[in-house]
């Protein structure tokens, strides 16, 4: 039941040849820094999404749940840069007497994908879908000013990037 997002990126040829120019730490760091700023647009978007259909009177607030964590797992078994965005204690269904505002907010699966009994308010997917542009844009230009900035440095040095 998963949902992809497939996309084409356009006219980064100076960013790949910046790349070919930099070694291999260079571009890990400056990825990483890269991908979490545009992944933190996604999160942005989710909580205003959660905010929408958050209940003020309960006191637990998806909103402010929903978090960015480092994947180090992709990153350990395959080298990829990979960030997760989701909702903290998403997997917790029992009931926590906890009221507070970050206390589990487990019904936001319920609102996400709906029941039989109610329709979907989805959060996350329409936050992945209408900001996959600026997404893009964001790590593109953020990616691109961290090579830029390895490569000065480097210069600065002496040394071959």
């Amino acid at each position: 039941m998963a949902d992809g997002v497939d996309f084409s990126l356009i006219g980064i040829d100076s960013l790949l040849g910046k790349l070919d120019t930099i070694s291999l730490d260079l571009r890990k760091k400056g990825g990483r820094a890269a991908l979490r700023r545009a992944a933190n647009v996604i999160v942005q978007q989710a909580k205003t999404n959660a905010q929408r259909v958050d209940d003020a009177h309960t006191g637990r607030s998806i909103a402010d749940n929903i978090a960015l964590r480092w994947n180090g797992k992709i990153f350990k078994q395959t080298g990829d840069l990979a960030f997760r965005v989701g909702v903290l204690h998403g997997a917790v269904l029992k009931n926590h007497p906890d009221k507070a505002k970050n206390a589990p907010t487990p019904h936001w699966r319920l609102l996400e994908f709906g029941t039989e009994k109610m329709a979907a308010q989805p959060i996350m997917r329409p936050a992945i879908a209408s900001t996959v542009d600026k997404v893009v844009t964001t790590f593109v230009t953020e990616y691109e000013r961290a090579i830029d900035r390895a490569i000065s440095r480097a210069q600065k040095r002496g040394v071959k990037p």
